[in-house]
């Protein structure tokens, strides 16, 4: 599984505002996928976003505009998602410790030189590096992996969503906080920190490629070929992946049940795929999921 990529790009927040030329968006085929969830008091709709977009993906359908004008409130990850000075802030307290060791120190003899031209080629320094624990440091390499694919946080999702909300007067909410997300990495034993350090750098070297293939089935809402992308290349570390994916889904789902009403829930479309995923446990709780879109 692509764990760092799609985590930054289907997942969570991301840390790179891109910049050099941006790819031309492909066609909007069908749209992203839409579900319809209902349960007891509460009918609502699930949508699977992608957080870091090339200007011009035409991504808001007729079916998800009609979605957005029925629903009595947004629901994201994070209601304090797009709020930048907070989110750095609280990646150099949670990220940063003292004392620690040379980044490439951190990882296997044969894993050195890989690491360090990744950090080159991204345009960083293993020096500025070293002062972040190795979930943190993952994080900007792969950040800095970003800056050459032509697109930002900017353009992704989220913005309009939030934008478009709040012009109609409704509320927006969050699953969880900005700081649940950074605490999923920070919790991690240093081993899987820098096994994640090391897929990092691995996935590093075909980001691009990643990304049009994530982007393409994501414009098509072709779920599957988003899952296929799990099954490409090393397996995740199951540490990684029950902190990072499974156990914040099994925390939103706990969210959702008291849920009544018509919420829009926009999660990264990464969550929506693959081992107990947000569907597969939302249905598995007695809600009614429907594909719409």
């Amino acid at each position: 599984m692509r764990l760092v990529t799609r985590f930054l790009a289907l997942c969570a927040l991301t840390l790179v505002v891109a910049c050099d030329k941006a790819p031309e968006p492909p066609p909007v085929r069908g749209g992203p996928a839409l579900w319809q969830v209902q349960r007891g008091a509460l009918t609502g709709w699930l949508f699977g976003t992608i957080h870091v977009l090339p200007k011009g993906v035409a991504w808001d359908t007729p079916a998800i505009r009609e979605a957005m004008g029925r629903a009595d409130r947004l629901v994201l990850e994070a209601a304090d998602l797009q709020d930048e000075q907070k989110t750095l802030a609280l990646f150099e307290q949670m990220g940063r410790s003292p004392n620690l060791p040379p980044l490439e120190a951190r990882v296997p003899e044969g894993e050195k030189a890989p690491l360090l031209k990744a950090i080159g080629d991204g345009g960083t320094s293993s020096q500025l590096l070293s002062g972040y624990e190795s979930w943190a440091a993952a994080m900007l390499l792969s950040a800095a992996s970003q800056q050459g694919l032509g697109v930002s946080q900017d353009d992704g999702v989220e913005p309009v969503l939030i934008a478009t909300f709040k012009k109609a007067g409704k509320p927006i909410e969050g699953l969880e906080t900005v700081e649940r997300q950074f605490g999923a990495f920070d919790t991690l034993p240093e081993p899987a920190q820098a096994r994640l350090l090391v897929q990092t750098v691995h996935e590093a070297k075909d980001m691009k490629a990643l990304y049009d293939r994530i982007l393409t089935a994501w414009t098509k809402g072709d779920m599957d070929a988003i899952a296929r992308e799990d099954q490409i290349g090393e397996q995740p570390d199951p540490v990684v992946e029950e902190a990072i994916l499974v156990a914040r889904n099994r925390d939103w789902v706990k969210a959702i049940e008291p849920m009544k009403g018509r919420p829009f829930i926009a999660v990264g479309a990464g969550h929506l795929t693959g081992r107990e995923n947000l569907i597969d446990l939302l249905k598995a709780r007695g809600f009614t999921v429907t594909r719409v879109q």
